[in-house]
């Protein structure tokens, strides 16, 4: 126990100061960009020097965006899982976003969870993120049963991900040199929260090769046990509950 709790508190040492590094390193790039334009005042181009500090705010907003997610996760109070049906949770997570490319929809009606609805949103965000920002021109989100397991797969046609990296993209703040290329706002974070949400809800997330060459993200979560059917004993014994405890309400308001 002694070793697993040094070992969690490393890990958090670690974490620390990687935050800290990433959130130094944008502040120092910010400070950069905007000592140069106040010591040649003439050779800035005013328009590109807002356009430049902004997308370092993004990034800094971004950074604190994520950081406050894992820290609701593994500080903040528990949120109560409900059963969920993830096709209809996937259809409405993608009709609210504003995408490069229309996302493709194959769903499975009835794969039933039960999990955090806000939480696998934002798994589901983080993986469409990412899709999005590979893709050449297929992002394509897939949802059904495999066995005893609901599957959820968010497929992309980019550049794809070498297998030696595919556990390594989800350690938190690594970027790979494609993501670096193609978003400088990006975090490092999002597919790490997306595991650890995963795994939260006794699941599983990885990474392998799509049929297109470029990247697939697997999500496996545990089919939900369908509720018992109720039981004329069951009916009398909850009504009988409610009238107690609505006695007792009555009681205590002395009326």
């Amino acid at each position: 126990m002694l070793t697993e709790l040094e070992q969690e508190l490393q890990n958090k040492r670690r974490f620390a100061s990687d935050a800290s590094h990433e959130m130094r390193t944008a502040v120092a790039g910010l400070r950069a960009e905007l000592e140069e334009a106040r010591l040649y005042p003439d050779q800035t181009d005013l328009h590109d020097l807002l356009a430049r500090t902004l997308r370092g705010v993004d990034r800094l907003d971004a950074i604190l965006a994520d950081l406050r997610v894992l820290g609701e996760m593994e500080t903040g109070p528990p949120l109560e899982p409900q059963q969920i049906d993830l096709a209809e949770l996937v259809r409405d997570e993608v009709a609210r976003r504003v995408d490069r490319l229309a996302v493709r929809l194959w769903l499975q009606p009835g794969v039933t969870v039960q999990a955090v609805p806000i939480r696998i949103a934002r798994l589901l965000t983080n993986l469409l993120d990412n899709a999005q920002r590979h893709a050449q021109q297929m992002v394509e989100v897939r949802v059904s049963r495999a066995g005893d397991s609901a599957e959820m797969t968010v497929t992309d046609d980019g550049e794809g991900i070498a297998e030696s990296e595919r556990e390594r993209i989800f350690e938190r703040f690594t970027r790979l040199g494609a993501a670096r290329r193609l978003d400088h706002r990006g975090t490092g974070l999002g597919l790490a929260i997306a595991r650890d949400i995963a795994q939260a809800h006794m699941g599983t997330l990885h990474a392998e090769e799509s049929a297109t060459g470029g990247a697939c993200f697997v999500l496996r979560l545990p089919l939900a046990r369908p509720a018992r059917p109720a039981t004329p004993a069951r009916e009398a014994d909850v009504r009988r509950r409610l009238w107690v405890i609505g006695s007792a309400a009555h009681n205590r308001e002395g009326t």
